[in-house]
């Protein structure tokens, strides 16, 4: 069995790791072969292109990178039509892939889109383009599914897999022991993102906001973990520049020991802040993009919040800071007050474990479920 998979970004490459994982259980001889990451290449995927080609963000960068994206998406369709898979899956990067699935199923290969694109909080029109470029929807998050019933499109909530990777109840001090670092002390992560465009818009007031932290708390550290080697350096030097003498450790690719390890989190909004709510850590979310690009975003987005635990808890639990509010000043005080309150802390661990528990389903088993069952109806 032949699959074509893409995946457009780090996160979309750690599911798509986890997914062929899954289907190699049940078909240890399967070629998988489209885009993946690092993730996606040790779990045996074969990537035709660098990941990084997909690596846009915002509603102006992708202008600018249009002709590259169109070169690409055409290369890929003329691939797979070429050497045809039994099934494509496109996971997450939807302004990417939903083209790419359309072409494909219209040349009568099954298509399967995992990670459900907003539609539920912008762009909700994009939901009769997904009609008729995919055969099945998996969502990670089960209030996604109503608006494809709504629209008689299949889907199937699979729950997320990170949910089943992090265990309910984290080990701080053997994080602690596998980061090498003090156990007793008090630590809080900085956690910029995964993409270029997050950190330059980012790194000043995350940075900022710690050295006001350890104004008022000179005996807290601070952490941090980034996607590889070219975004560790470029916050390398944004703290050289912003914040020297800040005692901070950096990591590569060790995000999760970092959140198990922290007593408090400031993240950009994404999927970090559910790895955030998964590890039971005190967070404040913020984000910031172009100006403009802000402006069309908050005329089209049609959600409450921005960060995924307010999503799933449908009230705002945790601070959001989004554009102008993306103060060092306004996500230094709701750190300080998270760490000068343990009580408060101890209410919202106990909201995100029940959180956690209700995401925990059979991931690995339902996407195999899934996909097999697509492939049997195509035969």
């Amino acid at each position: 069995m032949k699959i074509g998979i893409l995946a457009g970004e780090a996160s979309g490459d750690l599911l798509g790791a986890k997914l062929i994982q899954a289907l190699r259980e049940r078909c240890p001889t399967i070629q998988v072969e489209g885009i993946g990451g690092p993730a996606m290449m040790a779990a045996g995927c074969e990537s035709l292109f660098d990941i990084e080609r997909l690596g846009v963000m915002g509603l102006i960068e992708p202008l600018f990178r249009l002709p590259d994206l169109i070169m690409l998406r055409h290369e890929l369709y003329r691939h797979f039509l070429q050497n045809r898979p039994d099934i494509f899956i496109g996971i997450d990067a939807p302004d990417f892939n939903l083209g790419l699935e359309l072409k494909l199923r219209r040349a009568g290969i099954p298509v399967v889109h995992y990670v459900s694109p907003s539609v539920w909080a912008w762009r909700q029109k994009r939901i009769y383009k997904i009609a008729k470029a995919v055969d099945l929807m998996l969502t990670l998050l089960p209030f996604e599914t109503k608006i494809y019933e709504q629209h008689r499109i299949p889907v199937r909530y699979v729950g997320h897999p990170l949910a089943e990777q992090i265990p309910l109840q984290p080990d701080k001090i053997a994080a602690r022991r596998a980061l090498c670092i003090d156990e007793q002390a008090t630590y809080v992560a900085l956690l910029p993102g995964s993409r270029r465009q997050e950190i330059n818009h980012l790194a000043e007031p995350f940075l900022s906001a710690a050295k006001l932290i350890a104004k008022q708390k000179p005996h807290v550290r601070f952490l941090t973990s980034h996607v590889n080697e070219q975004r560790y350096q470029e916050f390398y030097e944004y703290s050289e520049k912003y914040a020297p003498g800040l005692p901070l450790q950096f990591f590569t690719r060790r995000s999760h020991d970092v959140l198990a390890a922290a007593d408090a989190v400031i993240v950009t909004s994404g999927t970090a802040t559910l790895e955030t709510m998964l590890y039971k850590r005190p967070m404040v979310i913020a984000y910031r993009m172009p100006r403009f690009a802000f402006r069309i975003v908050k005329w089209l987005v049609k959600t409450p919040f921005a960060g995924l635990p307010n999503l799933l808890a449908n009230e705002q639990v945790v601070p959001e800071l989004i554009q102008d509010d993306v103060k060092p000043e306004t996500m230094a005080q709701h750190v300080l007050d998270y760490l000068d309150h343990p009580e408060k802390v101890r209410v919202l661990e106990e909201r995100f474990t029940k959180i956690h528990q209700e995401l925990r389903v059979d991931t690995a088993h339902s996407i195999a479920e899934a996909i097999a069952g697509i492939l049997k109806a195509s035969k």
